[in-house]
């Protein structure tokens, strides 16, 4: 550990240069006080201290919040006054929930234990066996300086996930309010690390149907229109959905005989395995969550509509019909159902909901980019994810890059994807820019909601003619953790943790239970692991890559295209020799998928699946020009085959690995109003080489294949 000495003439003039009576402590480590004992040691504590006493650590355990901080581990703490501790019990007294602001003073006992739980529970998250995962004041600057907002990698012992704002001049709140002490913080024991907190984090955890109610209830400015619409739509039944209880129950009653034990003999060498846990874990919990991106009431004032207004939503949906703002290809009616999909209002408002919960600094990844490291963690290449709105039958695009100062919905600029371009963001069109999503508002509801994060948007969010040409006019690449919204929700995809709970996920409950809707494990000989890959330097996109082991034999249920259109499905493959063989099936029908294509032998390289004696030195970029390197492209893709691209990279881009390639597997015309589904089934006549490797999908239109102006691009 850290000590420092302080000269005699520097404590002197840290004791003199205070006017008000501080905690100067905080600038050593105190090897010889655990959390507990430090606290225990400052008066300014002692409420917190005691309650501490009467909380226990989760509803399994009938230890103490206390006596957990009194043992070995990687806690931080962060730690209430007493004066915190006061002026929250006042607090409660001003809403009319207690008589006077005293602990005693709730009606019941069962109330005062659910305040007590929130109250404790929310100041403590529990690093593990990890001394990473103690959150130290860089630590928290890491993640949070790049995005107002940010939350937490790990949940608190509440199941909370914090946030954290860095101001301008430092300070640092913790979901929004809460700001940490600036000389008490960073202060560091023998299991963790103590910030001092001057209020208490108290979120409401409302489910976004309550929230939204409360709002109409209220008639509260903001988002009442957008309430509004959504109570006529009949959408408040579905937002009020939290958790799936019963994978809770199956989770109580089994828990760890849910995970796979000793892995690494049935999957194969995995280089994350260095932190020395050889086990892949269950989730946890299943909860549902959304995210919604909603034009504030200021917005819809401007345009002459009044929120409150008897008629306001009869002139919401005409505004979005005269401006133009909703297309459909299935067709829509303008008409007061409201509950039915066919209605337009209805559509247009699914078309501003995510089904998962995505927090601020989640909306996009920034992971291993072309350029991009985590020590810098300074902007590059655009980054970008497409997901199906609610309900499935769109696409909605998010991006992010070095030139777009923020994030934006359905963004489309134009790229500098030269083979020896930059592939940088050159220019954006402003009628093309999108609409920001503005994470940084105190509008933003990112804390409160248990299920959900609602982000006010700079402009309308249309789906028009344009949009849905643009869309499909685009390369979409989607990892395949992108498919599973109960990944994003539960925080499984992209952890911010090396702990071995988030960085292999077991996931295989083959006829009892499914994770996730849209993956289907179709034997019981199939396991199904997601690698994290969490500051692992891998050559795969966003970093993370998933295996199935066994004889396996999996379907996964792909989002819709945007247009009608002819475009060939891409798989990406990393070569290894623990791979196995596997038969790809594709179609619209998941009981009679069609087989596609010959079997891949996932132990080849590039130059092994082309053939003809070639050498990875005969194919890779390296030392040719670009008519060269267009002219091998299109000699690989006469073989079915494209090299990787030159956007993620891990010591060097994929695009020069010769073991990462892509493999196209159908080349066909797909409809947006169709299902599609992919099937991976092993053809291993033994399991000397058992896995299923699975990183990214691609869909790419003929516009972009098959231009006759310009190759596709490399990136």
């Amino acid at each position: 550990m850290r000590k420092f000495i302080l000269s005699l003439a520097t404590l002197i003039l840290i004791l003199s240069s205070c006017t008000e009576e501080i905690d100067t402590s905080a600038r050593y480590v105190f090897s010889e006080y655990t959390i507990v004992s430090y606290l225990e040691n400052h008066e300014e504590y002692s409420q917190y201290v005691e309650l501490m006493k009467q909380v226990p650590v989760s509803g399994r355990s009938a230890s103490t919040v206390y006596q957990l901080l009194t043992a070995r581990g990687n806690y931080t703490c962060f730690a209430l006054t007493n004066d915190a501790i006061n002026e929250y019990l006042q607090s409660l007294v001003d809403e009319g929930l207690i008589s006077e602001p005293s602990w005693d003073a709730f009606p019941d006992d069962r109330k005062r234990d659910s305040v007590l739980k929130v109250v404790v529970q929310n100041t403590v998250i529990d690093g593990g066996d990890m001394e990473s995962e103690r959150y130290t004041l860089a630590q928290i600057t890491s993640f949070a300086s790049s995005k107002e907002n940010a939350e937490f990698p790990l949940p608190n012992i509440y199941d909370h996930k914090l946030t954290a704002t860095i101001t301008k001049n430092d300070t640092i709140f913790i979901d929004k309010v809460c700001g940490m002490d600036p000389r008490n913080r960073d202060i560091p024991v023998i299991n963790g690390v103590i910030h001092q907190l001057h209020k208490v984090i108290a979120p409401k955890d409302e489910s976004c149907a309550r929230y939204i109610q409360n709002i109409l209830d209220e008639q509260r400015e903001g988002y009442l229109m957008f309430a509004r619409a959504l109570q006529v739509c009949g959408l408040l039944d579905t937002l009020s959905k939290v958790r799936d209880e019963a994978y809770e129950t199956l989770y109580q009653a089994e828990g760890d005989a849910l995970d796979m034990k000793n892995y690494m003999d049935k999957g194969g060498y995995d280089m994350t395995n260095i932190q020395g846990d050889p086990h892949a874990y269950a989730p946890e919990h299943r909860k549902y969550g959304f995210t919604l991106f909603c034009e504030t009431d200021d917005f819809w004032q401007s345009q002459g509509i009044d929120p409150k207004a008897h008629d306001a939503v009869e002139k919401l949906q005409e505004w979005i019909a005269s401006n133009g703002m909703y297309i459909s290809d299935g067709g829509y009616q303008v008409n007061t159902d409201y509950t039915s999909p066919k209605n337009m209002l209805h559509q247009w408002l699914v078309y501003h909901i995510l089904p998962m919960r995505i927090p601020a600094n989640k909306l996009v990844y920034h992971c291993n980019e072309n350029g991009f490291f985590y020590t810098t963690a300074k902007y590059t290449i655009p980054v970008f994810e497409w997901y199906p709105v609610f309900g499935g039958g769109r696409l909605l695009k998010i991006y992010e890059s070095a030139e777009s100062n923020g994030i934006y919905l359905n963004s489309f600029p134009e790229r500098d994807n030269a083979i020896t371009g930059t592939g940088h963001e050159s220019y954006c069109d402003p009628a093309k820019r999108g609409v920001l999503i503005d994470v940084n508002s105190e509008k933003a509801v990112l804390s409160d909601i248990v299920n959900a994060c609602i982000y006010p948007i700079s402009t309308p969010l249309a789906y028009t003619d344009q949009v849905r040409e643009d869309l499909g006019r685009e390369r979409i690449r989607f990892d395949l953790f992108a498919l599973f919204p109960e990944a994003i929700t539960n925080g499984i995809r992209r952890a911010d943790s090396q702990l071995g709970k988030w960085q292999h996920v077991f996931v295989s409950l083959y006829n009892r239970y499914n994770y996730f809707d849209n993956m289907k494990i179709m034997n019981a000989e199939t396991h199904f692991i997601h690698y994290n890959g969490y500051k692992a330097n891998w050559a795969n996109y966003s970093g993370d890559e998933d295996k199935a082991f066994g004889h396996f034999d999996i379907m996964f249920r792909l989002p819709p295209v945007p247009v009608r259109n002819t475009y060939e499905f891409r798989y990406k493959l990393l070569a290894t020799a623990a791979r196995g063989i596997v038969q790809v099936y594709f179609g619209s029908d998941p009981d009679n998928l069609p087989v596609a294509g010959i079997p891949i032998d996932m132990t080849k390289n590039v130059e092994a699946f082309f053939g003809e004696g070639a050498t990875w030195g005969d194919l890779s970029d390296a030392g040719k020009d670009d008519d060269e390197i267009i002219d091998i492209d299109h000699k690989l893709r006469n073989h079915g085959l494209m090299k990787a691209t030159k956007h993620e990279h891990d010591s060097q881009v994929a695009r020069d690995k010769n073991n990462c390639s892509r493999h196209i597997i159908v080349r066909q015309t797909l409809d947006p109003n169709e299902t599609y589904y992919v099937r991976f089934k092993s053809v291993q006549p033994d399991l000397t080489r058992p896995e299923l490797y699975l990183d990214y999908f691609e869909y790419c239109p003929k516009e972009i294949f098959d231009s006759p102006e310009k190759p596709e691009d490399i990136w």
